[in-house]
């Protein structure tokens, strides 16, 4: 078991974290939780892809949602850029490749039992709306029950109001670097902030580009 206590924040930076070998050949796994050491896990996870790298077919128990980070993912239904999200839902199933290689942003197995729409976003053409407060845009990308997924753009300098996470908060830091006053997050950090935990999170002069997920840590706590 790796991170499984959600009454606990957890930040971890993954490019500092070791790697593991997948079954397929040229696919990396870079873990950030998971509740057993099998294939058939509940697990958050980097993957990399190496050019012409390809994954076994499988079926997604429980469902499959991704972020392409790098590089262009694909399958038989079509090619992701870098700035797709994507969610295969239970009992859905393909066979994964990248033909120039990528890096993904992974969730296995985290999908509310009544979950079963299919969902394709590329965000580079989606329209962002307007936040709470100056400086800040969200491009919301899924919503079912408590659960809440979106992309959120902070501008330098940008400061939002004090809030407490019900259901929990997860992000991952997609570009510049993300501040609250617990400490500060550069690209590629994971965050995952408890069931009612509270903070006051802002930018500098870099700004930031962060996926977030609110509300969804209630069926794991």
């Amino acid at each position: 078991m790796l991170n499984q206590n959600f009454h606990e924040k957890v930040v971890l930076q993954s490019d500092e974290l070791s790697s593991v070998v997948s079954p397929c050949n040229g696919v990396i796994r870079t873990p950030l939780e998971r509740n057993e050491d099998s294939e058939y896990a509940i697990s958050t996870t980097i993957v990399d892809f190496e050019q012409n790298s390809f994954f076994d077919e499988h079926i997604h128990d429980s469902g499959e949602e991704l972020f392409v980070l790098e590089g262009t993912f694909s399958d038989e239904n079509g090619d992701y850029p870098a700035g797709t999200y994507l969610r295969n839902p239970d009992s859905s199933k393909h066979t994964p490749f990248s033909k120039k290689g990528c890096k993904l942003f992974v969730k296995l197995r985290q999908f509310h039992k009544s979950d079963n729409t299919r969902v394709v976003i590329n965000t580079n053409k989606q329209e962002w709306l307007q936040g709470l407060v100056p400086g800040l845009a969200v491009m919301p990308l899924h919503n079912h029950e408590y659960e809440n997924t979106a992309l959120v753009k902070w501008d330098p300098n940008t400061e939002f109001n004090f809030h407490q996470h019900h259901g929990g908060e997860e992000i991952f830091v997609l570009n510049g670097t993300f501040y609250d006053e617990y400490g500060k997050y550069p690209k590629y950090t994971w965050i995952r902030s408890p069931h009612q935990s509270k903070h006051k999170p802002y930018t500098l002069e870099d700004g930031a580009l962060i996926f977030v997920k609110t509300g969804h840590l209630l069926d794991r706590t």
